[in-house]
């Protein structure tokens, strides 16, 4: 993998660049599609390259058990439709219609996680979140209720879709994503809850170095078996504190196996919104500037935004499909909810480059769709409304790229934000 930057925000953080990867180059910034499972839910590779989709990001922790099948095909890239629809028709895949996989696989860059947030999600501490104002309003989920639980080696968890017990640790998630395939992996790191106190911090960050570490061990044994090179980044954590967030930031750049170090930085951890920008300042500005920066989980137009601005290169969140398949419909002037659109002629978004808005569609018209008690209705309906949410973010990301080259970008982002505000529904 190779990143070059092309031009860098006067701040000294933010800045244009590309990734280049076996399986092509990401035009950075750059959002990836979330692909949960090796593919988008009602999106063919055809709907993403009409999107511009540069690249996509799967879960290691949902593909852990078709993981030694990919690698047999020679990863992601090379898994034929027919893999996809026996664990679709076995009940082990997600909504991967025959028409959509029949349509062709991703073979475009790709990015996994380590799993790590969706054990720690099981309930191994999570808090959950009762208000985003004061961390007073946030509780862990109680001990004799978790589903995972973190020790020095790994996570120990059940599987909640079949009750069988099982472990992840560092070298587990690599051992994973090596064979998934992907260019870029993540370290298996610890996610701390708004709930936890600056002591735990410390200790779980603190494992996370130690989890980092093994992570790259164990990587660097197994990247090149598929006949590609598949890089890792380290995951930052750290909560909402700037002397750990420096810390560790700085001993994760430092760190190193046999000359060898981390290819990037996955960007995480809980933390309240209106705290993302300095919490990125505080990484980044200890980060070497030659390696990309991944944010993970995130995808409104703010933190996209101020994820660029503060030194983010990539980012991902499933929220534009998830939020498409309840409804929610994004637009410059605001977002909305098709319930409230019964009957309107107007278009989802006035001059929309979607492929969705280029037919047509109204919010009427989608709305019907939408409420219809068909699935194949219902499933048109998520594959349009899909498409133009995730064209959308997808489209942010572009004009920020090119605000950036031209010089521009504080007046964009102010006036994109402004407008964007004014309308929200």
């Amino acid at each position: 993998m190779e990143f070059e930057i092309e031009k860098v925000l006067p701040n000294g953080l933010g800045r244009v660049g590309e990734i280049k990867t076996a399986h092509g180059v990401i035009k950075t910034p750059a959002f990836l599609a979330v692909g949960t499972r090796g593919y988008v839910r009602f999106l063919s590779a055809a709907d993403l390259a009409e999107i511009d989709v540069q690249a996509m990001l799967c879960n290691g922790y949902h593909l852990r058990r078709q993981a030694p099948g990919i690698a047999k095909f020679g990863g992601l890239a090379k898994v034929p439709a027919e893999f996809w629809q026996a664990e679709s028709i076995n009940g082990k895949g997600e909504d991967a219609s025959a028409s959509v996989i029949a349509a062709g696989i991703w073979q475009g860059p790709t990015v996994t996680d380590s799993g790590g947030f969706q054990v720690m999600s099981l309930g191994s501490g999570l808090g959950k979140v009762v208000s985003m104002e004061k961390e007073r309003h946030v509780t862990n989920t109680a001990h004799k209720e978790r589903l995972a639980h973190v020790t020095e080696k790994g996570v120990e968890f059940v599987d909640p879709f079949d009750g069988r017990p099982d472990f992840i640790g560092p070298e587990e998630s690599m051992q994973i994503q090596c064979q998934i395939g992907a260019d870029i992996h993540m370290s298996f790191d610890e996610l701390t809850s708004l709930a936890d106190s600056y002591e735990y911090n410390i200790e779980a960050m603190e494992r996370t170095e130690r989890w980092a570490k093994r992570s790259l061990a164990e990587h660097l044994k197994h990247r090149d078996d598929l006949g590609y090179r598949q890089n890792l980044y380290a995951v930052l954590q750290g909560g909402r504190w700037e002397d750990l967030r420096r810390q560790t930031a700085r001993n994760l750049a430092k760190m190193q196996i046999e000359g060898i170090g981390f290819d990037g930085f996955g960007l995480g951890g809980a933390f309240l919104k209106e705290d993302l920008g300095e919490i990125l300042r505080w990484c980044d500005e200890e980060l070497p500037m030659e390696k990309p920066r991944h944010l993970l989980g995130l995808s409104h137009p703010d933190d996209i935004l101020i994820g660029a601005e503060m030194g983010a290169d990539t980012f991902d969140c499933v929220a534009p499909m998830r939020e498409a398949r309840h409804g929610k419909i994004y637009t410059r002037d605001g977002n909305f909810n098709l319930r409230k659109m019964a009957d309107s002629g107007e278009p989802l978004e006035k001059n929309c480059d979607c492929s969705t808005c280029a037919a047509g569609w109204t919010r009427g018209g989608l709305r019907a769709m939408w409420r219809s008690g068909e699935a194949e209705q219902k499933a048109k309906y998520y594959n349009l409304a899909s498409a133009h949410n995730l064209r959308f973010i997808v489209r942010l990301t572009e004009e920020i790229r090119q605000s950036m080259l031209r010089g521009d970008f504080d007046e964009y982002k102010k006036d994109f934000l402004a407008r964007y505000n004014a309308g929200v529904i």
